[in-house]
């Protein structure tokens, strides 16, 4: 890990610090509560002392002995193969085989899971005997210590959301930029970006030029554009849930903006999400590693439009995709997009697809599809009949996000 002090406020924890961080976390007791009610619900309330005590225990047993980051996400990997052994009929990659293993690279995806996206990009990175991606985490999901504690643990540095006026956003986005390229390249270490501030959660993904804007923040004023892009190593990567596990939450969400133009999250209401993408049932999930960006890009929406191409046409489309995508716009022409085999798992899949539209309330139902049909449109170059663009605050438009 760096031992340049300038980036201590952001950046993930080193092997040293891991005993004291592991302390703090074993000593919260919000945590050991929180975990008893998601483990044992009805005897936490029952017997709160007892599932206290065996969460401590628990915690004590996984936790208690590590030393270093390596052994801290050797755990995360186990927890991550029972999640998955429960909620994931596949995982699978593409591209990756293409990339140098000699080389660190800013891997920037589309967003749809807050903890997830990283988590799977780690998975295919193991899988490949590569090492692990420090992950951009903003700090508005940082509300408790001992979750902060927990995420700098598993090599996620913090973009400071939280900045207000515009000098303080300037210089957190000038330190972020820094501490990205001296990971990149003096520290040779990957990074993993989210395209936009927050998940898309309307399915249609795209860059916000803004973060390509922060990376270019520590270019030398000596070096052009296009050579300072190239180093950073870009590689788009489409990551493609045949499930998302919170579609019936974006769903009112995004109907709560359609109909009164705002809507107010409930307190550590984005923790809460967290727990359902990891809990929830996703089915098929697949990373599609793009090629590294190494043209002569002129500007950040340059970029930008690249990272969208490549993002859209390698996004791996599901029966889950194709069925939105016919009910919302009447087209039949759908196995075009599919193999034979596919097709078939298609009409397989259309009457689970009903089943979990119809517990969609009728009012939303157009906006669930078009959460699942936004890609399959995106890769065709067809509009959305349906307009669900999320309201864009001037933060995320001035500012870097995750």
């Amino acid at each position: 890990m760096t031992e340049n002090s300038s980036f201590d406020d952001i950046r993930p924890y080193q092997d040293g610090e891991v005993s004291a961080a592991l302390a703090r976390i074993l000593q919260s007791h919000e945590l050991r509560r929180t975990l008893a009610r998601w483990r044992f619900p009805r005897l936490s309330h029952l017997a709160p002392w007892l599932t206290d005590w065996l969460v401590n225990q628990h915690l004590h047993h996984q936790l208690g002995t590590l030393q270093t980051v390596a052994d801290v996400q050797q755990v995360v990997v186990a927890y991550m193969q029972r999640m998955m052994a429960t909620t994931v009929t596949e995982l699978s990659f593409s591209g990756l085989d293409k990339l140098a293993a000699d080389k660190a690279y800013l891997f920037i995806s589309n967003h749809r899971d807050i903890a997830l996206d990283p988590a799977f990009i780690n998975m295919a990175l193991f899988a490949h005997g590569q090492q692990t991606v420090r992950i951009a985490i903003g700090d508005n999901l940082l509300t408790k210590d001992y979750v902060a504690d927990l995420m700098r643990l598993n090599k996620s540095f913090i973009v400071k959301r939280s900045a207000t006026s515009p000098r303080e956003k300037l210089k957190a986005s000038k330190h972020l930029s820094a501490f990205i390229q001296h990971s990149l390249q003096q520290e040779h270490s990957h990074v993993w970006l989210a395209q936009r501030e927050g998940r898309a959660k309307d399915g249609n993904d795209g860059t916000n030029a803004a973060i390509i804007s922060m990376l270019a923040l520590n270019r030398p004023k000596t070096q052009e554009y296009a050579d300072y892009i190239r180093e950073l190593n870009i590689v788009p990567v489409a990551i493609s849930y045949e499930w998302d596990p919170c579609d019936a939450a974006k769903t009112q969400e995004l109907f709560s903006l359609r109909q009164t133009g705002e809507y107010r999250k409930q307190t550590h209401e984005d923790i809460a999400s967290i727990a359902a993408g990891i809990a929830g049932f996703k089915g098929h999930v697949h990373l599609a590693f793009g090629e590294p960006l190494t043209a002569d890009y002129g500007n950040a929406e340059a970029v930008a439009a690249e990272i969208d191409r490549q993002i859209w046409q390698n996004y791996r489309l599901y029966p889950s995709n194709l069925l939105a995508y016919q009910q919302l716009t009447g087209s039949d022409d759908i196995a075009k997009h599919m193999s034979e085999v596919e097709l078939a798992d298609c009409q397989q899949q259309r009457a689970l697809f009903q089943q979990r539209l119809q517990s969609i309330a009728s009012a939303q139902q157009d906006i669930f599809l078009a959460m699942y049909a936004n890609p399959v449109l995106n890769k065709t170059g067809e509009a959305s009949p349906v307009i669900l663009h999320e309201q864009q605050t001037a933060a995320e438009a001035t500012h870097p996000s995750v």
